[in-house]
C-alpha cells in the first residue's frame, strides 16, 4: 500500500507546473490548467446567476462598469471582462471569478465614499483573478488531500487502537487547516491587496484612498482571531498597504495621474470571448 502511494506521487510530479504571480513575482505551484480554471469560473457564474438578484439601478451599474473597465485595462490582459451588481444591501462583499467576471454586492457601497475607494475593492478582487488564486487553491487542496491520504495510510499501518487512530486523524486535519490552508489563504489575500493597489494606481485611482476604505471597513464589527481566519486582520492589511504606498504612488505619478483632476474614460480592447461549451461545461 505504501508503495502504491509512492507510485502515485510520481505521475503527479509530471503534471505540477510552476507559474509566477503578476506584480509580486511569487512562484506558484499549479496542478490546474487555465482551461480548467476558466471552466470553474463559468460553472460558479451559472450558480450565482440562478440564485442572486441583479440590480436594475442603471446609474450604479454604469459606475461599477466604468471603474471595472479602468482596472481591467490596467491589467493588460485580454480576458472576457464582465461586471455584475448584486442587489443585497446587507452583504458587504465582492469577488471576481476566474473567467474575469466581477460581482459587486450593493452592501459594500456603504463603505465607499468615491470611485477610488470602489476601485480599491474591485482591483483587489481582480488581483485574485489575474494571480490565478482559484487554480492555486484547487492545487493546494489536491496536494493536501494526497498528503493526508499518505499520512492516513501510515497511521492505519502503525497504530492499533481505533481511538488513537481517530485522535491522530483529527489532529492531522486540524494541523493541515491551521498550518497550511488558512495561512495560504491569508497570504493570497495579502497578495491580492498588493496587486490591487498597483492596479488602481496604474488606472489613475489615488491609492491613498485604499487606506481610508480599509479603515472604514475595519469599523464594521469584530474580527475573528487571525490564526483561525482566511483573511489577515485589518491592522495587518492596512500596515502592508502603507508599506507599499511609496511604490504605488510612484506608479500613480509616473502615469501622470496626479496631474489629472478626472482621468479620461478608458476603452477596453476587443475582448476574446470564451465559449463555455469549449471548456467542457455541463449542458443545462
Amino acid at each position: 500500500m505504501k508503495r502504491l502511494v509512492l507510485y502515485g506521487l510520481i505521475p503527479l510530479l509530471f503534471i505540477i507546473g510552476c507559474a509566477k504571480a503578476p506584480i509580486t513575482g511569487r512562484t506558484q505551484i499549479m496542478m490546474v490548467s487555465p482551461q480548467q480554471e476558466q471552466a470553474l469560473g463559468f460553472q460558479a457564474e451559472q450558480e450565482i446567476l440562478k440564485k442572486e438578484k441583479l440590480s436594475t439601478d442603471q446609474a450604479l451599474i454604469a459606475r461599477i462598469e466604468r471603474v471595472g473597465i479602468r482596472i481591467a485595462k490596467a491589467t493588460g490582459l485580454n480576458l472576457d471582462w464582465k461586471f455584475y451588481v448584486i442587489d443585497k444591501p446587507d452583504v458587504p462583499n465582492a469577488f471576481c471569478l476566474a473567467n474575469g467576471h466581477v460581482f459587486v454586492y450593493t452592501g459594500i457601497l456603504k463603505y465607499v465614499d468615491n470611485d477610488a475607494q470602489l476601485a480599491t475593492v474591485m482591483a483587489h478582487e481582480i488581483g485574485h483573478a489575474i494571480a490565478h488564486h482559484v487554480a492555486e487553491q484547487v492545487s493546494l487542496a489536491m496536494m493536501t488531500n494526497l498528503a493526508a491520504t499518505a499520512a492516513a495510510i501510515a497511521i492505519d499501518s502503525n497504530v492499533d487502537s481505533s481511538g488513537e487512530r481517530a485522535a491522530y486523524m483529527a489532529a492531522l486535519g486540524l494541523g493541515a487547516n491551521l498550518g497550511i490552508v488558512l495561512p495560504y489563504s491569508r497570504m493570497m489575500e495579502s497578495e491580492a491587496d498588493h496587486i490591487g493597489l498597483m492596479l488602481m494606481a496604474k488606472a489613475c485611482y489615488d491609492p491613498r484612498e485604499s487606506i481610508k476604505f480599509w479603515e472604514k471597513f475595519a469599523r464594521k464589527g469584530e474580527e475573528p482571531i487571525v490564526y483561525f481566519s482566511t483573511h489577515p486582520s485589518s491592522e495587518q492589511r492596512i500596515a502592508q498597504i502603507k508599506e507599499l504606498m511609496p511604490q504605488a504612488m510612484k506608479i500613480y505619478r509616473e502615469n501622470g495621474c496626479d496631474q489629472q483632476a478626472t482621468p479620461e474614460p478608458l476603452q477596453l480592447p476587443t475582448m476574446k470571448s470564451v465559449n463555455p461549451d469549449s471548456l467542457g461545461l455541463p449542458v443545462e
